[in-house]
């Protein structure tokens, strides 16, 4: 069975896949290259987001905005959000970890404001 994500295009062309689920973000982390940008939530439950290929100025705000807005942290507090940025490479997964469940080092944190995933929301209108 192929496990389909979520795909958006950066206002620069880059391909920006997220997962839907836990299965999904399993199979995400497994595609990701050792050098490709991956993103997740500070909080548990978000999907984790992969930048494919070499990213372009704006891609990783862009993925992170998209990261935040299908959060829990967002759905349950909707206010602004920390959002952890690694690479493939500094992912990793010990034995009895669930499905979907990762472990990160060398992560750097960017905040997206709520008004940034809100406009995200409406379709990226500004009001």
């Amino acid at each position: 069975m192929k496990i389909k994500f979520r795909e958006c295009i950066s206002k620069q062309g880059t391909l920006i896949l997220s997962g839907k689920d836990a299965e999904s973000n399993e199979a995400l982390v497994g595609q990701a290259e050792k050098e490709e940008i991956v993103l997740h939530t500070a909080m548990p439950g978000s999907p984790f987001v992969n930048i494919k290929g070499k990213t372009k100025r704006g891609d990783i705000k862009e993925a992170a905005i998209c990261c935040a807005s299908r959060s829990q942290d967002w759905r349950d507090n909707k206010s602004d959000v920390q959002i952890h940025i690694f690479k493939g490479k500094d992912i990793y997964k010990l034995k009895g970890m669930k499905t979907g469940t990762f472990g990160v080092r060398n992560f750097k944190s960017i905040k997206v404001k709520k008004k940034e995933i809100e406009r995200f929301l409406q379709g990226g209108k500004k009001k």
